[in-house]
């Protein structure tokens, strides 16, 4: 694996494999993944949707921008969104639709009546929901091969099983160093590393930015009755819940937010326990059975914005992190904005000042 490269990306799950697909040939590029395979975290454990809403509105360009992509290239099936507010939660409900509304996105209120149409089963206490028609599910898995195929046809040398052990910036670049003593040197590296960025940047003597990972549990359940095909994805106002259907099964999340050491993240009886409390206090389905949980872990700067640029100090040292858990929702606008940076191409459809590293300098 010695050679000399343009760029080397550290992480190979949805952010380092779309960026590397979108650098195309442009540039020789060196794709480092710690694991036996590519996307095995935060990626292989989405809850897999597209909704505008999600992430909040400093998050929301990237998203409506990435929709055409995703849309065009078969990635989206249909589904809507729809967030439930209780009694004494319709002013917070309104302000939440008209914020979205005002940046374009499709927002219908709806009462009681309209929500019993979309959620049936539903508990009295909850009479407002807004829904968004637009919002879609993704095909996670079929999004990353697509980038991940696309990347090697352009000459993107993908090595697994290559865990960073070191960078040391020198007047050329970089000289990497793995864990199983193989080396490589790139001009510029790219920081595409999830719940580890702030460990590789520590490692390339770059100043973490506080990214920090937190666990998100979800359960697949068998509910009686039948989850119905049409269910929205819905979720709570105030985020302590989310669900949908997937073939017959409902996907279930207490949303939590658990701060965690960079792992391989595992699910905790607690908050599957809390999730299912939680959904008993919006539908009158009995749970008969979890049939499968799993958690993964999402990575959030102090903002709560990513963080995609060269960083101020050091300037061929590049951040692509912090996507918290819209990362696959906005994978295609993240890669352009990142690969019209590394390559000093003009802005795109997303300006990158908001998302710039230099705002903790």
């Amino acid at each position: 694996m010695s050679g000399q490269y343009d760029i080397a990306i550290v992480g190979a799950g949805m952010a380092g494999a779309s960026l590397a697909a979108v650098l195309g040939n442009r540039v020789r590029v060196l794709l480092l993944e710690a694991e036996d395979r590519p996307g095995y975290h935060a990626t292989g454990r989405s809850a897999a949707f597209w909704t505008e809403s999600y992430g909040g509105p400093g998050v929301q360009p990237l998203t409506t921008a990435s929709g055409v992509f995703l849309e065009e290239n078969g990635f989206l099936s249909p589904r809507g969104a729809l967030t439930i507010a209780r009694a004494g939660q319709e002013a917070e409900l309104e302000l939440f639709a008209a914020s979205f509304a005002a940046l374009g996105v499709r927002v219908e209120m709806l009462g009681r009546a309209g929500l019993e149409a979309k959620i049936p089963g539903l508990r009295p206490g909850w009479t407002l929901g807004a829904f968004e028609p637009d919002c879609r599910d993704i095909d996670v898995a079929g999004l990353h091969q697509h980038y991940l195929a696309t990347a090697k046809r352009a000459g993107t040398e993908l090595r697994c099983s290559a865990r960073l052990a070191g960078a040391a910036e020198h007047a050329g670049g970089w000289h990497l160093r793995l864990d199983d003593g193989r080396e490589a040197a790139a001009t510029i590296l790219v920081n595409a590393a999830g719940a580890w960025a702030d460990p590789v940047a520590e490692m390339a003597g770059v100043r973490p930015l506080g990214i920090a990972p937190f666990r998100r549990t979800i359960a697949q359940l068998r509910v009686a009755p039948a989850v119905p095909d049409d269910l929205p994805l819905v979720l709570d106002l105030a985020e302590r819940f989310y669900f949908k259907p997937d073939a017959g099964r409902l996907w279930l999340s207490p949303h939590d937010e658990t701060p965690s050491p960079p792992c391989d993240a595992a699910p905790e009886e607690i908050d599957v326990a809390t999730a299912i409390a939680r959904l008993e206090e919006v539908t009158d389905w009995a749970v008969e059975r979890v049939e499968h949980r799993w958690a993964g872990l999402r990575s959030f700067a102090p903002d709560r914005l990513p963080v995609y640029g060269f960083d101020p100090a050091v300037p061929r040292y590049f951040w692509f992190a912090g996507q918290g858990g819209f990362g696959i929702q906005t994978a295609p606008a993240a890669a352009d904005l990142a690969a019209r940076l590394l390559c000093g191409d003009p802005p795109g459809a997303v300006d990158p000042t908001p998302y710039a590293p230099d705002r903790f300098s």
